[in-house]
């Protein structure tokens, strides 16, 4: 089987609960979700598409990552569920490398995932089954109404699981959306987390040159 592959490089988690371990990305090709900050814009919008996606099979994936011998694999996007993760998982599984999800949890997962991070996007409604399936949660906090909202719409599944509020990365120095995530924290305590993107300070990702340049709407 062979999928789309928008860029695959070694670095560490940057985020939630494994933040500084090392890791071996994969960033698959194709978003329907469209969030207009986009981070990771490359992977689906018009301006930033390279000319050139690779579809790769799993075992080449799988084999890339065990010779860097990270300590998990991210799994990301673009919103990776779009596709059939299971024989990529199957395939990683075989090499001894557990499997990360980053997903919006807006479609069906398919694959064996040693952990779920669900980052739900208003453009497109997480499905019940993935937020049951979640394992940590990170909301993107755009204004100060982002926290309530999101708290609303599913906070009843958050339970006792990680909820890491990250801005926006366009608003990362708006004192606003920063002091709506402090004062969020402060106010309820557990299972809010205030969140950061912290290998962009790093530029950890830049440092393998099969890594992409940056391709962002949130600048």
């Amino acid at each position: 089987m062979k999928l789309p592959v928008y860029e695959t490089f070694h670095s560490w988690q940057g985020e939630g609960c494994h933040l500084g371990r090392s890791a071996f990305f994969i960033r698959l090709f194709g978003c329907p979700v469209h969030c207009p900050w986009c981070d990771s814009a490359g992977t689906w919008h018009p301006d930033f598409v390279p000319e050139k996606i690779e579809r790769m099979e799993v075992e080449t994936l799988a084999k890339q990552a065990a010779e860097a011998s990270p300590e998990f694999v991210v799994i990301t996007g673009g919103e990776p569920t779009i596709h059939d993760l299971a024989p990529l998982t199957t395939a990683l599984r075989d090499h001894g490398l557990p499997a990360h999800l980053e997903t919006s949890g807006a479609f069906p997962l398919r694959g064996d995932f040693a952990w779920v991070t669900v980052s739900p996007k208003w453009q497109k409604a997480p499905l019940p089954d993935c937020l049951a399936r979640a394992d940590e949660f990170k909301l993107i906090v755009e204004d100060q109404t982002s926290i309530p909202r999101w708290v609303e719409a599913i906070g009843e599944h958050f339970g006792e699981k990680p909820v890491w509020l990250n801005p926006e990365w366009s608003q990362r120095e708006t004192p606003a959306v920063l002091d709506a995530i402090t004062g969020w924290v402060k106010a309820h305590g557990a299972p809010f987390r205030a969140g950061w993107q912290m290998h962009k300070h790093y530029r950890a990702d830049a440092t393998d040159a099969r890594a992409r340049p940056d391709a962002s709407l949130a600048d």
